[in-house]
């Protein structure tokens, strides 16, 4: 009876502990996925002893974990003759081959260009997390699992501020990696780095945490020059580490000694594009948002304070005539933002969010973005010499509280690479004009430059037999014509003081 009561009781210990994890990651009962999170007291660690000058660790049980869950993805695209591919900043890491051209070369037409990266299953029905700059653009995706099977595999959805994505392939019973916790990684400690650098399929590397919350501008650059603009601020506290990351390793799993993932590879800091001892992770705290919202939503449901922060120093405290040297000043609040909502003013210092400091600006955004719309946060402010805690209650982009909808027409708007502004009706009437929305900036990477010559400037008066006379409006009409079914579709206009109309294709 005794051994009874023991193994019931057990049963319903890992039930609860089951439906608690389910429940964290945001998962309704409809949804199958669901991620192996870490026990924080396992004791599955196999260091060795640093004694008499033996190894300084043992690294085999940490890749016999993680190898059967890192795959290999092949990315294909086909660009048209007149594209002019500009080098992306991502590119040195991510590598070209069969057919790429990462100087900027006219291609042939038309020509396909096939890449090369890594992805992890993080479910055991075929999810897997990779970098959004591994699958953007990508007409046809490959995953090729260390057993060697070979599966086509769809996009559920990317995260450009994150440099995260989520794919799908149709497999069961799949390896996966248990998600460990990122913030329990400490400076020193050794780390494995799993992918596919240079086709090598399967390849571990090691190395240490060289740092914490590391901003390097990559994924802010690389949004700028793609032209994909999000109205949410690119999220960088990577992981650095000094274990040999390549081209090919892109998305590929940086785990600890348990082989438990900690983050996924994404940048290398190189003068010439080779590993130099400088490789930046994506944190699991990040991943587990991320792909937890892409898979149940379709998007990231990201929730916002409502200020503007800077990182405080000497220097800084001097201009802003603060005492304290560390910690984030709230140099403005947004009007019925989160903050300001609560209490927090202009002038707080932040010095911890959830009861973790916050010194740096790439920590605060990193402990703000695990949290979606509506969700409290505990906010600790030095007002004046004396702390004090607000629970903030995070707004969603749109300024309320509630889960934002995965808008395919702003993403389509997005992947165009154009930035536009409505003109006032006397400017109109000037021009001779009674309609029209302006073309303030073509990003070199977006779809209207690989696909017409609109320059900037250009007044787009119809998009197809629509009139266009807003923002909206042209957003409206590109995704419709993509709904029905078009193969594509003129865009109609004029520049300013020439005497002609101009219409561009835009194929889909």
């Amino acid at each position: 009876m005794n051994n009874y009561w023991k193994i019931a009781g057990i049963a319903f210990l890992s039930s609860a502990m089951t439906i608690t994890g389910y429940k964290l990651l945001g998962f309704d009962a409809q949804k199958d996925v669901i991620f192996s999170e870490a026990n924080s007291q396992s004791g599955i660690n196999r260091l060795a002893n640093f004694v008499g000058g033996s190894p300084a660790g043992d690294f085999t049980t940490a890749a016999e974990i993680s190898t059967p869950a890192v795959v290999h993805i092949k990315a294909t695209s086909t660009r048209s003759a007149r594209q002019q591919r500009l080098p992306s900043v991502f590119e040195d890491f991510f590598g070209f081959e069969d057919g790429g051209n990462p100087f900027g070369q006219q291609r042939s037409s038309p020509q396909q260009a096939q890449s090369s990266g890594s992805g992890v299953i993080i479910s055991a029905d075929g999810y897997i997390a990779t970098n959004n700059h591994v699958v953007e653009g990508a007409e046809q995706l490959e995953v090729i699992t260390s057993d060697k099977k070979t599966y086509k595999a769809t996009v559920i959805g990317t995260d450009p501020s994150s440099d995260l994505a989520v794919i799908k392939i149709d497999g069961n019973n799949l390896s996966t990696l248990v998600l460990g916790n990122s913030d329990n990684i400490k400076v020193g400690e050794w780390v494995l780095a799993v992918g596919n650098p240079f086709n090598l399929e399967s390849t571990v590397t090691a190395g240490i945490v060289s740092a914490k919350g590391r901003d390097i501008s990559i994924l802010k650059q690389g949004m700028q020059q793609s032209g994909r603009a999000s109205k949410d601020s690119p999220v960088e506290a990577f992981i650095q580490t000094d274990a040999a990351v390549n081209p090919g390793n892109s998305g590929g799993a940086l785990v600890n000694l348990r082989g438990e993932l900690i983050g996924i590879n994404t940048a290398i800091a190189s003068p010439n594009g080779a590993y130099a001892g400088y490789a930046f992770a994506v944190p699991s705290s990040i991943v587990r948002k991320v792909t937890a919202d892409i898979i149940k939503f379709g998007g990231v449901q990201r929730g916002y304070l409502g200020i503007t922060p800077i990182e405080l120093d000497d220097k800084k405290a001097q201009e802003l005539d603060t005492k304290l040297t560390a910690g984030i000043y709230v140099n403005d609040v947004s009007e019925n933002g989160a903050a300001k909502l609560a209490g927090l003013k202009k002038g707080d210092v932040i010095v911890k969010v959830d009861g973790v400091e916050t010194k740096s600006e790439p920590r605060f955004r990193e402990l703000i973005a695990r949290k979606g719309p509506g969700e409290n946060v505990l906010v600790t402010v030095n007002r004046g010499g004396s702390l004090k805690d607000y629970t903030v209650t995070l707004r969603n982009r749109d300024g309320g509280k509630d889960l934002v909808k995965n808008d395919v027409g702003n993403q389509l708007f997005e992947k165009l690479g154009v930035e536009l502004e409505e003109i006032s009706s006397a400017d109109k009437q000037k021009m001779g004009l009674t309609n029209g929305v302006r073309v303030k900036s073509i990003f070199p990477d977006g779809d209207l430059a690989q696909a017409t010559d609109i320059q900037d400037g250009f007044i787009v008066l119809k998009v197809g037999d629509k009139k266009i006379n807003t923002i909206k409006e042209f957003k409206t009409a590109i995704e419709t014509a993509k709904d029905e079914g078009e193969e594509g579709v003129l865009i109609c206009g004029v520049y300013k003081g020439v005497a002609r109309n101009y219409c561009y294709g835009l194929g889909f």
